[in-house]
């Protein structure tokens, strides 16, 4: 096998795929925890808090994009929207919230938010690749008269 592997279409697709499994894998746990553990009250309260402007209008939007989102970004649906709102969501968890405490996330600091940041912008810049309902339905649309 050779050290680097080449560069093509299908291993992009691949690297696609694994980046929108482990997104949404965070962002479903998280989202879940927000939306049916601690509900619109509980992370109202978390946020503003944590000093989050407007955490009353903030706190439910985010619940339901990191639930959701993580759901679209599992199938590839609206992938490169949903992908760009999240990231958003990071950077306000960057600016608002972890910036202050610095880099290592073992003191809450930017070290982990800034790693799905970075990765949701990537989604955000290649799609959702081959194996998604983006690509599924891309496919239709080209093939329909």
């Amino acid at each position: 096998m050779p050290a680097l592997i080449p560069v093509s279409e299908k291993n992009l697709d691949r690297a696609a795929l694994v980046l929108r499994l482990v997104l949404a894998t965070v962002f479903l746990v998280h989202g879940y925890q927000k939306l049916f553990v601690y509900g619109f009250s509980g992370v109202t309260n978390s946020f503003r808090h944590m000093g989050v402007p407007l955490a009353e209008l903030i706190a439910p939007v985010i619940c339901v994009l990191e639930f959701f989102g993580g759901l679209a970004l599992l199938v590839g649906a609206y992938t490169r929207v949903v992908a760009t709102l999240l990231a958003c969501d990071m950077l306000g968890a960057i600016i608002l919230v972890h910036a202050k405490n610095g880099f290592s996330a073992g003191k809450g600091g930017v070290e982990t938010v800034l790693g799905n940041f970075g990765m949701l912008l990537a989604v955000a810049l290649i799609g959702a690749g081959a194996y998604s309902i983006d690509a599924t339905l891309a496919r239709r649309r080209a093939t329909s008269p």
